[in-house]
């Protein structure tokens, strides 16, 4: 007979322990979690953790060469230890059995395998592991997508798991892709040392981002000699000598550009780890980013639900944790709550870094909004840092003043951007904006002096 559970939990990321942990504290569950890869998921084993560690690595090496002689102190040049480096990130992790035991410790009975549906309420992990339960939440998470690059499978790819591991620099570097992963990860190579090739299909970087904060960042990086190509496609790669030879060609038109770089890294998208569910023979609806839910995290299949990456609505930590309790507190019968990404602030950490809430311009236009925008560039705590790509963009409402979009490239945007969403979430203005105090000097006034531009008369400086 199988073991029988209140709550069956797929995965061991951060949807499925935010989930088991509501389930078995707000409502007593008995839960099992099912884990195949890697417990703790990829947020703190190689993702959003590690990779900060390398970014924080490269933004001081950066800071010491670019800025030791300006301020006055008297240093030689800085260099990565990619060894060192990779150490440091190695001690900030927390060991597999660590994991389990920090599960099972908070009352959790964990399997590893590879979880498959055999119904509605039942499990097998493959081998000859049953379980059963009254509820299952699949909560499985995704992994680097390969794009359909001619010659790919015969090359060593790198995405942001293998990186993580390089013990030597490459000298090149061709990064697919011009998200989060990419910028991130081509920025902080390039300040190690590599020279850096980022290409996207996609007529800006950082495609969910508003297109003028977007532009101030490619401005930036291209600064630091980062080539990054828009609108193109690399069409094809193969083994070159010691490196690999590849192929970029515009998204429309003509022509092609030959390239030999180190390495090649994929970062131009994730895919949903749903292969071995087998969803269609069960009904679990699906679309191309993952599995189909409700405001409630529901499937199509009652007693079913899911959260986190493989749902592909916003592949982001707090938004796992955010989708997963809400399942649990709908699978235990308080479904009041309903998911909401109305103001999702989100911020990709590159120095500067890129961060956004709302509306962008485009999103606002094409809405058909009545809205107008303001815009503030470096403020004196940028100058201290000698930072030239910097930008504060609200967008409001003409009549109502409102505001419904607020962008800023700068250090620390992701601190500054998270904390005005609230004020946005509860309806301020654009005056409410301009009218609060602020502490001088710091980059956040920023945002205050942009919506004082906003005024009836402009306040000036």
């Amino acid at each position: 007979m199988s073991e029988r559970y209140d709550l069956i939990v797929l995965g061991g990321g951060s949807a499925a322990r935010a989930g088991a942990k509501k389930a078995a504290e707000d409502h007593g569950a008995k839960v099992a979690l099912v884990e195949s890869t890697r417990w703790g998921g990829s947020c703190p084993n190689v993702a959003c953790k590690p990779t900060k560690a390398y970014l924080v690595a490269a933004e001081l090496l950066h800071d010491v060469n670019r800025l030791a002689d300006v301020v006055g102190i008297d240093i030689g040049p800085a260099r990565a230890d990619l060894l060192k480096v990779k150490a440091r990130k190695d001690s900030l992790k927390k060991s597999p059995s660590a994991w389990v035991k920090d599960l099972n410790e908070q009352g959790f009975d964990t399997y590893e395998g590879e979880a498959e549906l055999i119904s509605a309420d039942t499990v097998r992990i493959f081998g000859d592991e049953q379980l059963s339960g009254e509820r299952i939440l699949i909560a499985t998470g995704s992994r680097t997508a390969i794009p359909p690059i001619e010659g790919i499978d015969d090359i060593d790819w790198l995405d942001h798991v293998s990186a993580l591991d390089l013990t030597e620099l490459p000298e090149s570097l061709l990064v697919v892709g011009a998200g989060a992963v990419g910028l991130e990860f081509g920025q902080a190579l390039a300040r190690f040392g590599s020279r850096v090739l980022i290409v996207d299909a996609g007529d800006q970087l950082s495609p969910r981002s508003d297109k003028q904060a977007a532009d101030e960042l490619a401005a930036a990086l291209e600064d630091e000699g980062i080539e990054v190509v828009l609108g193109s496609y690399v069409r094809q790669v193969a083994k070159h000598g010691a490196g690999i030879a590849g192929t970029i060609g515009p998204r429309e038109g003509q022509g092609s550009r030959e390239v030999r770089v180190a390495e090649v890294l994929l970062a131009s998208g994730r895919a949903p780890n749903v292969e071995a569910l087998n969803l269609d023979r069960h009904g679990i609806e699906r679309h191309k980013l993952g599995i189909v839910v409700d405001e409630h995290m529901r499937t199509s299949v009652e007693g079913i639900w899911a959260a986190g990456d493989v749902t592909g609505l916003a592949q982001l930590t707090p938004i796992a944790q955010y989708q997963a309790r809400i399942a649990a507190d709908d699978m235990f019968g308080d479904s009041a709550i309903t998911a909401d990404y109305s103001v999702l602030p989100t911020t990709i950490f590159t120095d500067p870094e890129v961060a956004g809430v709302g509306l962008t311009e485009d999103e606002a236009r094409n809405e058909g909004l009545d809205f107008e925008v303001v815009l503030n560039g470096p403020v004196q705590r940028a100058g201290l840092l000698e930072a030239k790509h910097v930008l504060y963009k609200l967008i409001y409402e003409r009549e109502s003043r409102r505001v419904r979009g607020i962008h800023v490239v700068a250090r620390g945007a992701g601190d500054i951007v998270q904390g005005f969403s609230l004020a946005m979430k509860l309806g301020a203005t654009v005056d409410d904006i301009a009218g609060m105090h602020h502490v001088y000097p710091t980059f956040g006034e920023g945002l205050k002096a942009a919506a004082e531009k906003a005024k009836p008369v402009p306040v000036k400086a």
